[in-house]
């Protein structure tokens, strides 16, 4: 008896080709889209096609389907995703902060929703298009979530949430592909995503101005403050919070004998606090909500390499896990514009250990850091 798999089906190149390298595999295969997309801007990105799951992108798939031979379903996950994904987001950068959507999304829509469909239909596996990889550690038995083979596509990095039970039943067909061999993949099969733009932007702002999509939620938080230096001193005035992330340079509409870079957000006091390029580096910060993909755990200090960007290259580090469920970690060198909101992903080689949301960067998480380090040096003697 054939074994049924769930493949997610976006409508893009990327799922296509999971599905048909599913089907010949000798899966029996079901084709499922989630429709995310809010009514509001349904209608501008209809005629986009690199729109992520719009209302095009749905026909695309449920083509790509009728072309394998499988079945297809369209679910409406549009509240889900909004109270989990678009809500989230806002509310995120009402607090100064710059959220990943993309890693809500794999966490809460594309396979915790989509788990819950696994026992309804029966499917033994679910697929995905990600370029990431799994296997199963020969020691502990215990499945772990690895890098693409394509450094450059690898998308671990927003795959870190996935909880082991359900990691052990997801396959990643494109895991050792490059961009351009799944195209050539897609050509060969004849399917008609071959070529499609690849999504861009965030499929909910289709515009890409986050901070007036945020205004338009929390106008609030769009209202006018003050810029103000490293002493201090207001040299300026921001049109609002939701406009501005760390690291930030351009439109910040202040004088300046060298750049400026946003360097703090306090939404509290509705001020954005700019420095130099210096100030934005930084070695030490604070972790919430981790999850531990690939390993236990740990009990003790972990060296690891950390990504703090899903574009920006690992670095040295240490991990010291905390009692709520967070973690510390120091860099080896400073980095520059850790964001809180943001993914901190560690990794050993290709091995995915985990990962959470970058919380503080400052003095006091340094020095719980070097407390907790001393403490370890201590008990080891």
């Amino acid at each position: 008896m054939k074994k049924r798999a769930i493949v997610a089906m976006s409508g893009g190149v990327d799922s296509s080709v999971a599905a048909a390298l599913m089907v010949e595999a000798g899966y029996e295969v079901i084709g499922v889209t989630l429709n995310v997309e809010p009514r509001e801007i349904a209608l501008e990105t209809i005629a986009r096609e690199d729109a992520c799951c719009s209302i095009t992108s749905v026909e695309d798939a449920r083509r790509v389907a009728s072309h394998l031979g499988i079945a297809h379903y369209a679910l409406n996950f549009r509240d889900v995703f909004r109270e989990r994904v678009i809500d989230d987001f806002s509310r995120e950068y009402t607090r100064g902060r710059t959220p990943n959507p993309c890693v809500r999304c794999n966490e809460y829509i594309k396979f915790e929703a989509v788990l819950d469909r696994l026992t309804a239909l029966d499917a033994d596996v679910i697929a995905t298009g990600h370029y990431a990889r799994g296997d199963t550690c020969q020691v502990t038995g215990r499945p772990r979530l690895l890098r693409g083979a394509d450094s450059w596509k690898d998308q671990s990095y927003v795959l870190y949430p996935i909880k082991t039970d359900l990691l052990a039943r997801v396959v990643f067909p494109l895991g050792g592909m490059t961009k351009a061999e799944a195209r050539q993949a897609a050509r060969a099969r004849g399917l008609l995503t071959a070529d499609k733009p690849e999504s861009q932007d965030i499929c909910f702002v289709p515009d890409g101005d986050y901070g007036a999509h945020v205004a338009r939620q929390y106008g609030a938080a769009a209202r006018p403050g003050a810029i103000r230096d490293t002493d201090g001193r207001v040299i300026g005035e921001h049109r609002g919070i939701v406009y501005y992330t760390i690291g930030q340079r351009r439109g910040l509409g202040i004088a300046a004998t060298e750049p400026r870079f946003v360097i703090r957000i306090d939404a509290d006091a509705n001020e954005v606090i700019v420095g130099v390029a210096d100030d934005l580096l930084a070695t030490t910060f604070s972790v919430s909500a981790v999850n531990w993909v690939s390993i236990e755990r740990p009990s003790d200090v972990l060296r690891a390499e950390t990504k703090i960007r899903s574009r920006s290259a690992v670095a040295a580090s240490e991990v010291w896990p905390g009692g709520d469920g967070g973690a510390f970690v120091r860099f080896s060198s400073p980095q520059r514009a850790i964001t809180p909101g943001q993914a901190a992903v560690f990794y050993q080689g290709d091995i995915v250990l985990g990962g959470g949301t970058i919380e503080c960067v400052d003095p006091l998480a340094h020095a719980a850091v070097t407390r907790d380090a001393e403490f370890a040096s201590v008990g080891a003697r």
